[in-house]
């Protein structure tokens, strides 16, 4: 069973450093979200605080072309006009883009790679968590690479195939190496092992909406 809903009663997003830029042209926005901050502002108006506030602050027209969960960080791209944002956003819709994470997971993973093909669904019963369902789920697959292996947890590189929410979280679960940190679907044992979920979207390649150039932008993995 699933421990206590986690809440945002007590958000407090980091402020250093307030925004961090790797990239920026007329068309396009790259950023290396910080672990805490919501990249779109919550439903409650308290939740006003997000990557898209503090960009628009400098970028008036900044617009996400995709979201990253608040507990993730790394690179995420926003567009600063309409066509660019069109072009941007059909190429994560038709899978066009390259992403890879760095990810470190609890237990120590035999194999050195592997596919993960589970189809996934949200709980309804326990939203915004998402869950295995063969009968209702939309197909989803990650591919994932042991990069280091510790005592009791291994540091692995993953390639979602697929975009689904907590995608990346619930596979790894569903082969029993949770992401260390996870408040979603960690326990005791595995939030106590990290001060923060260690899921970084560590570099994301796509298209620049005028040049026609294939761009790969890297962050470094904080933890």
């Amino acid at each position: 069973m699933p421990g206590p809903m986690p809440t945002l009663a007590n958000y407090q997003p980091p402020q250093e450093p307030y925004l961090s830029v790797l990239f920026q042209d007329d068309d396009i926005l790259v950023l290396d979200k910080q672990s805490g901050l919501l990249s779109v502002p919550g439903k409650d108006p308290s939740l006003w605080d997000c990557l898209e506030y503090r960009a628009r602050q400098t970028w008036p027209t900044a617009g996400m072309c995709h979201r990253l969960d608040k507990d993730t960080s790394g690179v995420l791209v926003m567009a600063l006009n309409k066509r660019a944002h069109g072009r941007i956003g059909s190429q994560f819709e038709h899978r066009q883009t390259t992403k890879s994470y760095i990810a470190r997971v609890a237990g120590v993973i035999a194999e050195d790679s592997g596919l993960i093909d589970l189809p996934l669904a949200t709980d309804w019963e326990n939203k915004p968590r998402q869950r295995v369902d063969y009968e209702n789920g939309r197909p989803s697959q990650t591919e994932w690479t042991v990069l280091e292996r510790e005592a009791n947890a291994t540091r692995v590189r993953l390639h979602p195939l697929t975009g689904r929410t907590h995608q990346l979280r619930v596979h790894m679960k569903a082969i029993g190496h949770v992401i260390l940190g996870d408040v979603f679907y960690g326990d005791a044992e595995t939030l106590a092992a990290a001060d923060r979920l260690q899921l970084h979207a560590a570099e994301l390649g796509f298209t620049h909406p005028t040049t026609g150039a294939f761009m790969t932008f890297v962050a470094p993995t904080p933890f």
